[in-house]
C-alpha cells in the first residue's frame, strides 16, 4: 500500500476565497519549519528584477522582515537590483527550503521602505557589515581586493569608534505581493501548487489549485 502523505492545503479552495492574513500565516508556519529544518539562512531567496533592456536578471539576498504589508530585503540602491527595482517599481521573490522540499514565489509591486526602518535595522547590523555599505559601490567594477579593502580603511578611520550613520544609497525595499504560490514536493512530481491572487493590495486573495 503507498504512504498517505497529508495534503497541506486541504480545506483552502473552498470558497475560492481567502482574507487578506491567510497567505502570510501559511508563509510563517513554513518559514518557522524552515527555521529549524535548514542548518543555513531559511530566509535566503532569489529577488528576480528586469534591467533596461528588458533582460531578466536575479540573485541571492536575504529576507529580513514580513508581514501583511509585504517582505522586506536590504541593499545599496545604486547597485543593479537596486536600480532595477527603482526603475520598473517590480519583483519577484522564490524560496526554496531543499530539507522540507517545499518553494515559495512571490510577485508583486515594490515600495521603499520608510527611513525610520532603514535606520533600524541598520543600526542593529554588525560594525563591519555598516562600513562595508559605505565601502562597497555594489556592481561596479572592482579593480582589485585591495583597492576594496582601502575602501573599508578608510571608512575605518573616518568614523572612529563613533557612530556609523547609514548612508543615504541604503536602505530596503517592501515587496507587496498580488500573488504567492505554495509548492510542497509529492512523489512521482506529482506536487502540490496552490496560488493566492488579488487585484489591488486591499483585495481578498482568489485561491486556485494548480496542476504540477
Amino acid at each position: 500500500m503507498s504512504e498517505t502523505i497529508k495534503d497541506p492545503f486541504e480545506g483552502l479552495t473552498k470558497g475560492n476565497s481567502a482574507g487578506n492574513a491567510e497567505p502570510f500565516r501559511i508563509f510563517s508556519e513554513w518559514f518557522v519549519e524552515a527555521e529549524k529544518a535548514e542548518s543555513n539562512d531559511p530566509n535566503a531567496m532569489s529577488v528576480a528584477t528586469v534591467d533596461e533592456n528588458g533582460l531578466p536578471n536575479v540573485r541571492m539576498v536575504l529576507l529580513k522582515e514580513v508581514d501583511e504589508r509585504g517582505f522586506v530585503f536590504y541593499t545599496n540602491y545604486e547597485s543593479a537590483k537596486g536600480r532595477e527595482v527603482l526603475s520598473s517599481g517590480k519583483a519577484a521573490l522564490c524560496f526554496h527550503w531543499k530539507s522540507l522540499r517545499r518553494c515559495v514565489r512571490v510577485r508583486g509591486p515594490v515600495v521603499q521602505v520608510a527611513d525610520e526602518e532603514a535606520d533600524a535595522y541598520y543600526a542593529s547590523r554588525a560594525r563591519g557589515s555598516r562600513i562595508g555599505a559605505w565601502a562597497s559601490k555594489q556592481s561596479r567594477p572592482l579593480e582589485s581586493r585591495f583597492a576594496l579593502e582601502k575602501e573599508v580603511a578608510r571608512y575605518t578611520a573616518k568614523f572612529g569608534f563613533g557612530e556609523i550613520p547609514r548612508p543615504a544609497h541604503w536602505s530596503g525595499f517592501r515587496v507587496q505581493p498580488v500573488e504567492i504560490e505554495f509548492w510542497q514536493d509529492r512523489p512521482f512530481r506529482l506536487h502540490d501548487r496552490l496560488v493566492f491572487k488579488r487585484d489591488a493590495l486591499d483585495a481578498a486573495w482568489t485561491i486556485q489549485r494548480l496542476y504540477p
